[in-house]
């Protein structure tokens, strides 16, 4: 497996940064791929890995990859920061950024196989090959975040979502073990701990628990015991599973709502090092 900083909160562009040979994405201009786009924000030195940020239902890659405050981080960890397009025609003709999680409802466009063509492309152009990749995204783009690990674990060293997971109908089959740290809210009411049900623009929806679809990865990883690690602090909760068989899982629980919190892609990069070290 390779290496996935998770960023489920994380999209930025960084201008001024030095130019690299066939370096779209910054700015307004846009790197192509097979039914869609990605948007990126540069390190300021070589590049050491790269990160592949999702964005929320309604955001965009262009926005993110313009956030220098937000991609600050894993540009100075020498990242190069990828913020691909999200972008849906759902059955009733609405278009919108959002991404085709597995929820039971057919989507118009194949988000594995168009996200797996922007980590194949981006590694290409920028020379990366080798080194370590993380995966991140938020709320619906942690969601499909989930669902590309579990689907494409080979493409990723590291996932980190936040406030979003497997969604109902969840059979989930993952190809393999990941090291995973997942992020979410006490109250958050938008992607509830214990998932709900409603109807949005006609279509009836189901999110699933987030507890439950950690059990999917504890099965896949291979430590369905107890935590291996317990603590309490600064205002987080959190557990983590590191004797798996492989792979390991980190749930840290802040007692905010639905958001990226503050401090998140520090514990982030402390944490992909720690797992993608050697």
């Amino acid at each position: 497996m390779r290496i996935l900083y998770s960023l489920a909160a994380a999209i930025g562009l960084a201008y001024g940064s030095p130019v690299v040979a066939n370096a779209c994405g910054t700015g307004e201009q846009a790197c192509e791929v097979a039914d869609g786009s990605y948007f990126v924000a540069m390190p300021e030195g070589e590049p050491t890995g790269l990160v592949l940020w999702l964005h929320g239902a309604g955001g965009s890659g262009s926005k993110a990859a313009a956030n220098e405050g937000f991609t600050r981080n894993f540009r100075e960890a020498g990242l190069v920061f990828v913020a691909p397009q999200g972008e849906q025609v759902w059955p009733n003709g609405k278009v919108m950024r959002d991404w085709s999680v597995a929820d039971g409802i057919d989507d118009s466009r194949d988000d594995v196989a168009f996200l797996s063509a922007v980590v194949a492309d981006a590694v290409n152009r920028f020379e990366l090959e080798g080194k370590p990749l993380l995966l991140a995204g938020f709320s619906r783009g942690g969601s499909m975040a989930w669902d590309l690990a579990c689907a494409r674990p080979d493409l990723f060293d590291a996932v980190a979502p936040v406030a979003g997971g497997f969604w109902e109908p969840m059979e989930r089959d993952c190809a393999a073990p990941v090291h995973i740290f997942h992020t979410h809210g006490f109250s958050d009411r938008m992607v509830p701990l214990e998932g709900r049900q409603g109807t949005w623009q006609g279509f009836h929806f189901h999110q699933g628990n987030i507890l439950k679809g950690l059990d999917i990865w504890r099965e896949t990883n291979g430590c369905l015991g107890a935590a291996d690690e317990h603590a309490s602090e600064e205002g987080l909760w959190q557990k983590r599973w590191t004797g798996c068989a492989g792979g390991s899982i980190t749930l840290q629980i802040t007692p905010r709502g639905h958001g990226i919190p503050k401090g998140w892609s520090g514990r982030v990069l402390e944490w992909f090092d720690s797992v993608t070290e050697g």
